[in-house]
Formats: structure tokens, sequence, C-alpha cells
């Protein structure tokens, strides 16, 4: 077995900033808060906090105990069985989808930034040259904002001036060509963060982790002063009991669980590797998920109190005006600094965060993907500056196609689909070889050896029984789309009324060899 020396972190809160700065991101300002409300409000904290304890916390450890103790990224950590490898070449593609549209999403904050110094705020108003004929500032009179028949100058701006969006995914258009140079920034910010490894990522992370965090406060403390802020706040919290009879919510909080935190996507499990040997790191992977689901909640209290006060002041219920995704925080959100006093202002510091959070995760994300092919080549590793570089480059190159008219409907359609299913089969697969192949005996013993302590019978409970079986909700994903059927209108209708008129259990099945 060769061996090639393996970068370290200078210091062990290198390594919690890191993780959190991975597993904190945009997702905890547009999507945990829209999932929190829509599923029952504080109800919906019962299944997320019990997956998180009987899921999410496990999955970190084991996988954080893995990358530690084989000094591996996504892709070796399978050594442990390499019938299994396959499922970290599978997290290396996952990472680079996901990067792919998130740098692209980088490069919104940007824009936002540059456009945030001019007076009064470009989206404020209906006046200018690409706004429609549909354009209507919110006022107080919500009964065309109620029947959806107009559009808001915050929403005309973000696609029509911004993103020249095409009206669908078959129309790609050509390059938007200030989304363009700001994902050029984006990639050389990222790339000069990341050119020297753990070691300039670990000191960036002081940073860009606990920035976003001051930023957090100030925006709670303003948010909570506006008018109709709670009135937000309690539409946030106030708990639908019955919702959890609803086994979709459970399964939203599963999702929710597997994007934020990250299991199955090899980034904890690069970050672990560069932990000193002998570290104990069970009380890290506590931290993190916890730090985690708190910034997620604390989140929901910020955007929740300004979408108390939007709603006031456009005379409508706050359900209106919560949505999820890139709305949420490009067209939602714009619309309430603007209202706010000094709107510049809170404008700039709400992008600046986005910025920084994504940033964050876009650092861990790209780093995985280099230690994952540096661990099966280690011989690159004399040469890791210029492999940074080719890398950054090349995944430069294929985020340009979300660069164009129809980058926003590409961003979408990834950001839906690219992990619903892949990502619990990794971490099945994770605990098939760690658990099952390899077996708890020795994996108890490795842990041992490395951190001097015995493994508690708890961890190999749930990665031997329980979290299997919570795993098998990725078969509500492999239910058919509504787009699932022949093509042609008059051949689709025929096809669902001969489906309703035969049931499935009466149609007999020949399975005997054909004579």
């Amino acid at each position: 077995m060769s061996y090639a020396a393996h970068e370290r972190w200078a210091s062990q809160a290198e390594y919690l900033l890191s993780c959190l700065g991975y597993a904190v991101g945009i997702g905890n300002i547009w999507r945990f808060p829209y999932l929190c409300y829509r599923n029952g409000g504080g109800a919906f904290l019962v299944p997320y906090f019990l997956t998180l304890i009987v899921c999410g916390i496990p999955l970190v450890y084991l996988e954080t105990l893995l990358g530690q103790f084989s000094n591996a990224g996504c892709i070796s950590v399978f050594n442990i069985n390499p019938l299994l490898k396959g499922a970290g070449y599978a997290a290396v593609i996952l990472n680079v989808i996901a990067v792919i549209y998130f740098a692209s999403i980088m490069a919104y904050p940007i824009l936002y930034i540059y456009h945030s110094f001019g007076s009064p705020l470009p989206w404020q108003t209906c006046s200018n040259s690409w706004n429609t004929e549909n354009c209507t500032e919110i006022t107080v009179n919500s009964s065309l904002f109620m029947n959806g028949t107009i559009t808001t100058p915050e929403d005309e701006f973000f696609h029509i001036r911004l993103l020249h969006m095409s009206s669908g995914l078959s129309q790609i258009g050509g390059i938007v060509w200030p989304v363009f140079w700001c994902n050029v920034i984006s990639w050389i910010l990222v790339y000069l963060c990341i050119c020297n490894g753990v070691k300039s990522v670990g000191k960036i992370v002081y940073f860009t982790v606990l920035f976003p965090y001051v930023v957090l406060t100030a925006l709670f403390v303003r948010g909570i002063t506006l008018p109709g802020s709670w009135q937000g706040i309690l539409y946030f919290v106030l708990p639908d009991w019955k919702q959890l009879l609803n086994p979709k919510v459970w399964a939203d909080a599963a999702t929710q669980i597997f994007y934020s935190l990250g299991p199955g996507w090899g980034g904890l499990v690069s970050m672990a590797s560069f932990n000193k040997f002998h570290y104990n790191n069970l009380r890290s992977s506590i931290i993190i998920p916890l730090v985690n689901s708190g910034t997620s909640i604390w989140a929901g209290f910020v955007v929740f109190s300004v979408l108390g006060f939007v709603a006031e002041r456009a005379g409508v219920p706050v359900g209106r005006v919560a949505t999820a995704g890139p709305g949420l925080a490009f067209v939602t959100y714009p619309a309430a600094v603007s209202m706010m006093p000094a709107p510049n202002f809170w404008a700039i510091t709400f992008f600046v965060m986005l910025f920084f959070l994504g940033i964050d995760s876009m650092f861990v994300t790209i780093e995985s993907v280099i230690a994952g092919v540096m661990d099966e080549f280690p011989q690159l590793r004399r040469r890791k500056r210029f492999i940074t570089l080719m890398t950054c480059l090349c995944l430069f190159c294929l985020s340009i196609i979300c660069n164009t008219e129809g980058g926003l409907h590409i961003i979408t359609l990834l950001d839906a689909h690219v992990a619903i299913a892949a990502v619990p089969v990794v971490c099945g697969m994770e605990i098939l070889g760690a658990v099952y192949t390899y077996g708890p005996r020795k994996f108890s013993i490795d842990v041992l050896f490395m951190t001097g302590k015995p493994l508690m019978r708890f961890w190999l409970i749930m990665w031997r029984y329980i979290i299997p079986v919570l795993l098998v909700r990725i078969r509500d994903s492999c239910e058919p789309s509504e787009n699932w059927g022949p093509i042609e209108p008059v051949v689709r209708e025929q096809w669902k009324a001969f489906q309703n008129l035969h049931n499935v259990s009466d149609i007999p099945l020949n399975l005997t060899k054909p004579n």
C-alpha cells in the first residue's frame, strides 16, 4: 500500500467551521422556512427533529468516522468494500451536477449587490424600461395581487431585467452576459479561496461562516420591529397537529435533512479525512447538525417576520407572499427591503449574507470532488494547485449552460431532482459497507483504536436497524411523474380510460417460458 502525505486542519475549530459552512447554506434561508410553514408550522419540528436524531446525527457521525479513519475522500472510503465503490463515484457526479447549477445561483447575489447601490432600488417601481403592462406595485389594494392577474416590479426585475428568462426549458436562448460575468467573478473567488487546499479554506471560514450569523442577527432585530412582523412569525410557528398524519410531512422532514446536512454527498467524508487521526469527533458530529437545524429555525423567524410585514403592507394573508426557492430570496425578500427605511443598506446586507452562505458550500463541494480524485490517484497531489485550477475551469465551463436565458429552468430542474434518489442510496451503501459487510465488531474495534473510546451500542442500533428502514422512504421518489405515459393527447386519454377499467391485480402475468 503506497502512502502519500495527507493535508491536515491546523486546528479542530477550522474543521468544525468548514463543516458548518458546508451544512449551513442558502437552503436554510429559502427552503426550510417554507417547508415548515407548509407542513404544519411548529408541528413540522416534531418529524424534523425526530429525523435529525435518528437519521441525521448518526449519518454525520458515521461519515466522519469513515473519512477520518481512512483519511480518504468519498471514493476511496469505499475501499472498505470495493464492490460498493460505484457509490463513491456517484457522490462525485452528484457534487459536479450540484456545483454546475449552484455556481450560477451564486452569480445572482453579486448582481443584486451591484444594483443595490442605485437609488431608488431598480425593483421598487414599475417605471423602468423592462416593466410590462401587467406590472403593479404592491399597495394596500390587494385585489389584483390576490387573483394573480398582475406581476410585481421585483418579479419582473429578477426574471426579465436580470435573467432575460425564456418561456420554458425547451427555449435555452443565448448567454445572459451580466450573469455570465458574475459567474466568472464567483469562480475566481472560489479558486483563490481553495487553491491551497484546507490551509486556505481553514482560515477563510472564520469570516465566511461567522459573518452570516452577524447579518442574521441584524436582520432578525430589524425584522421583529417591523409592523406586522409577529403576524408572520405566528404563521410560521403556529402548529397544525393534523399535518402529522400526512406521510408527506415526514418525507419532507427526511428530505430536508439530506439536503441541508449533506450526508451522502461526500463533503463530510472529505472534511473529516483532514482531521488528526486520533481526534474524537463525536462532539463535533452532534454540534454540526444541531447548529445547522438551529440556524434553519432562526432563519425562519427572520424570513417570516419580514413576510408578515410585506403581507400587512399589501393587505393580503401571509400565505400569499410565502414561497420557496429562488423566488423567496430574489423576489419576495427584495420586495420587503424596498419597503424598509434605508432599503439600500438592508438589500446589500442581505445579498452579501446570501453570497457567503453559498460560497462556503461551494468550497467543500469542490474540495470533495478534488479529494475524491486525488485519493484514487495520489501522484496528483504534487500538482494540487494545478488540479484545482483545472477542476474549477471545467466546472465553470459546464456551469455556463445555467447562464443562459433558460438557465433558471435548468437550475430548478437540477435542484428538484438531482439528489432525490441518489443521496439516500449512497448513505445506504455506506451503512452496508461499514456495518453489514465489514461488520459491527471490526468497526467498533477501529473506532476504539482511533479515538480511544468504545463505540456506544446506540450508534450500531441506529446504523444497522433504524436508518435502513428510514431510507426506504426512497420509494416515494420512485413513483412515476405526471408526465409518464403516451405523449399523444388522444392516445393518452385512451390509456387513462383503459387503466380505470382494469385493475392491475386482475391482469394475469405469464411468467412461464414460452414454447
